[in-house]
């Protein structure tokens, strides 16, 4: 991938600079039985991210008059996600709070690249499975998301149940934060832990934030600090913004 601007020379794990995005890599088609699906490879984070578009809309739209369609996200991490076995949530009777702040992220995100008016009473199911988590699953599970859903509509479009194109802007995510005194783009895990500033951008291809959720880890940051970051990470979302029509792009 081409490389952010960043002010920073500081060389990181695997010899990236301080605004360059980790080797990312697209698998579509990797789960047959989904509308749409890719394998989003984003260093050593590994994300499958499926959609599957069902006929009907949840009880509240019909109650409310809510006229369209509807989409909604589920995540998970599987338990060989990470270095020391993850149970799954269904052991503990419930999702864990970080599950279900990331899969309302993942729904508020892409509700934002679909009119939804334009889908009819149809649902789209968004499931993002997390094979490797090396920092940034979050970001990740959007980024692949938008990929997953926009092949689904394809699919629905080559097969005449679509009249018309219902993608609006696309939409990618990326984190970014503050290490030893350094702003960084896209953080590994190593660095997500060491980071006194933790942040993730959700923007569009108009170039407009969806999402900003930012904080600092037992310290603050001044406001050039988060105006750096910003920099950082609209600089890095625009290559994912390029990564993901190269995959999207005709065979």
């Amino acid at each position: 991938m081409a490389e952010a601007q960043s002010s920073s020379s500081l060389v990181r794990l695997g010899g990236r600079t301080a605004g360059q995005l980790r080797p990312l890599r697209f698998q579509n088609h990797i789960a047959p039985n989904a509308t749409g699906s890719t394998l989003i490879e984003w260093g050593n984070t590994r994300v499958v991210c499926a959609v599957m578009i069902e006929d009907g809309v949840p009880r509240w739209m019909k109650e409310q008059g809510v006229v369209g369609g509807w989409l909604t996200a589920e995540y998970s991490m599987l338990p060989y996600s990470t270095l020391q076995r993850k149970p799954r949530d269904i052991t503990k009777g419930k999702l864990d709070g970080r599950s279900v702040e990331i899969q309302r992220l993942i729904g508020r995100s892409l509700r934002t690249a679909i009119d939804l008016e334009k889908m009819g009473s149809r649902t789209i199911w968004v499931d993002c499975d997390v094979l490797q988590a090396d920092g940034g699953t979050r970001t990740a599970a959007i980024t692949g998301s938008y990929v997953a859903l926009a092949l689904a509509l394809r699919k629905l479009q080559a097969a005449g149940r679509l009249t018309a194109n219902p993608l609006a802007a696309a939409v990618a995510a990326v984190s970014v934060g503050i290490v030893k005194d350094q702003a960084l783009l896209d953080l590994c895990y190593e660095e997500d832990v060491a980071a006194t500033v933790d942040m993730n951008l959700v923007m569009n291809a108009a170039s407009e934030f969806i999402e900003v959720q930012g904080s600092g880890e037992e310290a603050t940051f001044t406001e050039s600090q988060l105006a750096e970051l910003l920099a950082l990470g609209k600089a890095g979302i625009r290559e994912l913004l390029i990564a993901q029509q190269t995959a999207l792009a005709p065979a």
